[in-house]
């Protein structure tokens, strides 16, 4: 085993990085598969045991500045373990409460943490890795959110069985302290030079670049959709004339795994065709998907979940990739407001598709995913014309 001063691999570099994105991921979805049984045992509404992941989107969009500034002036070992022993604790705590409020507060608390797990370890990767390589690694970051987006859904609506999501919480919690230890002793952790008051870019000067809000409005567009379709499509499927047992619904998210490849391969061809045109094309990926939602058929939902995340793992990725290559400066900070736009985006999603299921059935979720599909085109279709001038 390599002590802490020596030089890791650049193979090293990506499995304790991949390791450790993912098991953050884990503990975000980690109750979106058993929402129905969450409603049944707390007795409340769709909306209301679904703060149980928005909780945590808007917990990682409040906290995501602060840790953007935080990146960039501090070394990342003692960021990693502060963040994964407040992650772990709440969700240790929260496998214990018989309180939905208390729960859906812990969940907060996980939200407000992970950043430390997330975007400080995109700004190091950004600041340590060569811009030649930043397409492909940032694919390999999206892979990574990918397998725990993935493992957290399994986890707690399979593996475990699904009225035992409490134990899936608990392994959640173990697991992302565990690998953070790791990663913490083993990632190369260079010292950090303090920026001083007035020096560096600030967060106003990244948000008055147009080439750089481009990619946060497309993050939010597209994060709006999914994030609506995979939290609500289980009561769907649930729900007459499929009526599919919860167990069934978990193994439909095993389309998600489609996204571990998608992403370094769309970064291969964002660097061949632009990101802009991995943008267009994987927004109409993501709509046709979205359409295919309405079919009451088994294999055409499977076909939409796999279209879904074909596209939205290619424009996740394109739009990371593009961010990161036009900023030299300050890239803690503009990783952070990529982030916060992009969960904003996500919780806007979860909460205002919870009213339209509640009042419009399932073929409102899909009309108002549809219109969010819009501005993420437009970005698209508008940094594509600037390109070709």
């Amino acid at each position: 085993m390599n002590r802490p001063d020596q030089p890791v691999t650049a193979r090293q570099l990506a499995l304790y990085v991949f390791a450790l994105v993912a098991s953050a991921f884990t503990n975000i979805y980690i109750t979106q598969p058993v929402l129905p049984v969450l409603a049944r045992e707390f007795d409340a509404s769709e909306s209301a045991v679904s703060l149980t992941v928005s909780a945590v989107v808007i917990g990682i969009a409040i906290a995501n500045l602060p840790f953007g500034v935080i990146a960039d002036r501090y070394r990342l070992r003692p960021i990693l373990l502060g963040g994964a022993l407040v992650v772990g604790l709440a969700g240790m705590i929260g496998a214990l409460t018989p309180n939905l409020k208390w729960l859906v507060a812990l969940r907060l608390i996980q939200g407000l943490a992970l950043p430390a797990l997330m975007t400080c370890v995109a700004a190091y990767l950004a600041r340590v890795l060569p811009a030649t390589r930043l397409n492909v690694v940032m694919g390999a970051y999206v892979s990574a959110t990918v397998a725990g987006g993935l493992g957290g859904r399994l986890l707690g609506g399979w593996l475990h069985p699904p009225t035992h999501w409490r134990y899936a919480m608990f392994s959640a919690a173990v697991l992302v302290m565990v690998t953070a230890v790791i990663a913490a002793y083993r990632l190369p952790d260079p010292e950090h030079v303090p920026v001083k008051r007035g020096e560096g870019v600030r967060f106003l000067d990244l948000l008055r670049r147009g080439e750089i809000i481009r990619p946060f409005i497309v993050a939010a567009s597209v994060f709006f959709v999914f994030s609506s379709v995979f939290n609500y499509l289980p009561f769907r499927l649930a729900a007459p004339p499929l009526e599919l047992a919860t167990e069934t619904i978990t193994a439909l998210y095993l389309t998600y795994v489609v996204g571990i490849f998608i992403g370094p391969l769309s970064g291969r061809f964002s660097d061949r065709f632009g990101n802009a045109n991995t943008v267009m094309i994987g927004t109409g990926v993501i709509a046709c998907g979205v359409l295919l939602t309405t079919v009451d058929s088994m294999l055409v939902i499977v076909a939409a979940m796999l279209l879904l995340c074909l596209g939205f793992f290619a424009v996740h990725s394109a739009a990371t990739g593009a961010l990161n290559s036009r900023v030299q400066h300050g890239k803690g900070r503009a990783n952070a407001l990529y982030v916060l736009f992009y969960y904003l985006g996500g919780f806007a999603g979860i909460s205002l598709s919870g009213y339209a299921l509640e009042n419009m059935g399932w073929n409102g979720v899909v009309m108002l995913c549809l219109s969010m599909l819009l501005p993420s085109l437009a970005m698209g279709a508008y940094a594509a014309r600037l390109r070709r001038r």
